[in-house]
């Protein structure tokens, strides 16, 4: 899928799938879903970033910009490849409606350190002898390695951030490595075993969807945790101190709904640092998710014009100030590099003209949000407004569910939203979606939870709240028959029906961006 089509789409991160384990996974499970978004005439996946999560288990808190979330691995997958004995999965746990992280952990910890020792036994010599290809492959290198040594030492502190590891570490002294590398040796080979498991069972999932003509549409955040990895391994990309903290950090103004802005607290790029290579960590990154995905979102993509700087000390973000970015330099170096991109801009908020020039100008489609368009008579997100090169959503990750929306929002919006659907109230959550699918917008996205009908207990985010977030779960079964053919229905009359074969090999994101990758 190198270019926006006339789709349809559902958003359900792995996470919120069902299953046994105390998280949902890469499993038997997924598979399932595939089958009912294929049943419905859906062909599009789109998920959340994929990397290994850290305090608040954010999919936006990722550890590394190239490793994959070992909570995500497969125990029942595990299984088929011979490194587990069914009989170690436990008697299968009735399904819950919420994740519980600190439990999925433990129980897959175990589960992944019996499947670890048996594949250094080799007791499945095949399977040996192909991690020692993918490890060998020139992109894995170019990460896997300070991966690895990275989470072992942060496993050995307790999951402090480097930036409190003991100094030689922390300013990564050879003698201090390479002292690592030797005492660590066991742990540096699992965390890097995980990730080929991550990654396998990943391409497989995607070559499922493949089969059934489904595209996966990925998210890529613009900015990394404090304590990820990359910043430990290249602390020269970043604005840090001698000490490897934040000089200035990202945010967003103060603004109509915040009076002190967004203060996130995220280390920033030193872009002129990274034009000097001609941008390589982000063709590397863009790579590793093209391997990945079909599609992916640019997350705060008017970052890339210009962004917020705020000194690393201030309290608010008022204190910042606007610092241009790379802007047409990095994607004509993403573009020069890996070819078409099949890329989508997180275009919301105050957009300015020159992001929508940078937009325009990689022909990249934006995004609207149906909610956001019925909230007053002037959004540029109502449906009449809405332009055909762009995604379409109900609502996003980080809004309510549109019944949940419904229900709490304002008299006047709702009377917009029955005056201008000419629905009752009953059915104005469905109409939104209706309203979606049958847009000019080329592609239209529903979050699983609008499908399934379902209130502000299923939400999976509500920024600027720390706990009890990413943990709603899909409940087993929920996408009946008869959803499944009333959602058929819809994206047949509204021509959102895709070509019937599955695309080629050589049109694929993976086969153009990451010639080199194993299939």
């Amino acid at each position: 899928m190198t270019a926006l089509q006339r789709r349809a789409g559902v958003f359900l991160h792995p996470t919120s799938l069902p299953g046994p384990f105390p998280v949902g996974d890469l499993g038997p499970a997924a598979d399932r879903f595939l089958d009912r978004l294929t049943a419905a005439g859906i062909s599009v996946w789109q998920v959340l970033p994929l990397g290994p999560t850290g305090l608040g288990d954010s999919p936006y808190g990722a550890l590394s910009a190239f490793a994959g979330s070992p909570v995500l691995i497969s125990p029942e997958r595990l299984v088929e490849d011979g490194l587990l004995d069914a009989e170690e999965l436990g008697t299968p746990a009735p399904g819950s409606d919420r994740v519980d992280y600190e439990e999925a952990r433990r129980v897959k910890a175990a589960l992944l350190r019996t499947a670890f020792e048996r594949f250094e036994q080799r007791r499945v010599p095949a399977l040996v002898e192909e991690q020692e290809r993918w490890a060998a492959e020139p992109e894995r290198q170019r990460w896997l390695g300070d991966w690895a040594l990275f989470a072992a030492l942060r496993s050995v502190h307790q999951s402090e951030p480097w930036q409190r590891w003991p100094e030689g570490l922390r300013r990564r002294a050879p003698e201090a490595l390479e002292a690592a590398r030797r005492e660590l040796a066991p742990h540096l080979r699992f965390h890097a075993f995980l990730q080929f498991l991550f990654d396998r069972q990943w391409l497989r999932l995607r070559a499922e969807a493949r089969a059934r003509g489904i595209a996966l549409f990925g998210d890529l955040p613009i900015y990394l945790a404090p304590d990820a990895a990359d910043v430990w391994a290249g602390p020269e990309q970043f604005e840090l101190d001698a000490e490897g903290n934040s000089t200035a950090v990202a945010g967003v103004p103060p603004d109509y709904f915040s009076a002190d802005g967004q203060l996130w607290g995220n280390p920033l790029y030193r872009w002129t640092r990274m034009a000097e290579d001609g941008y390589a960590w982000w063709v590397d990154r863009l790579r590793a998710n093209f391997r990945w995905f079909d599609l992916l979102r640019l997350d705060h993509f008017r970052g890339f014009c210009a962004y917020w700087e705020v000194p690393a000390a201030a309290t608010t973000a008022r204190e910042g100030r606007w610092v241009d970015g790379p802007g047409a330099k990095l994607f004509d170096a993403l573009a020069a590099a890996l070819g078409p991109l099949p890329l989508v801009a997180e275009d919301l908020g105050v957009i300015t003209d020159d992001v929508v020039a940078l937009r325009r100008g990689f022909d990249l489609p934006g995004m609207a949000i149906l909610q956001f368009g019925f909230e007053d008579g002037t959004s540029q997100f109502q449906p009449h407004r809405l332009r055909p090169h762009c995604v379409v959503y109900t609502g996003t990750h980080d809004n309510d569910t549109t019944p949940g929306w419904f229900a709490s929002t304002s008299e006047a919006t709702r009377t917009r939203v029955l005056d201008y659907l000419g629905c009752s109230a009953a059915d104005a959550p469905w109409a939104v979606v209706r309203t979606a699918l049958t847009s000019v917008a080329e592609l239209a996205i529903v979050p699983a939870q609008d499908l399934l009908g379902l209130g502000s207990e299923s939400r999976l985010n509500t920024p600027g709240v720390a706990a009890g977030n990413w943990s709603w779960r899909l409940r087993e079964g929920a996408f009946d028959d008869s959803l499944t053919a009333r959602l058929r229905r819809l994206v047949e009359i509204s021509e959102r029906l895709a070509p019937p074969s599955p695309p080629a090999e050589s049109d694929s994101a993976e086969s153009r961006a990451a010639p080199d990758a194993a299939t």
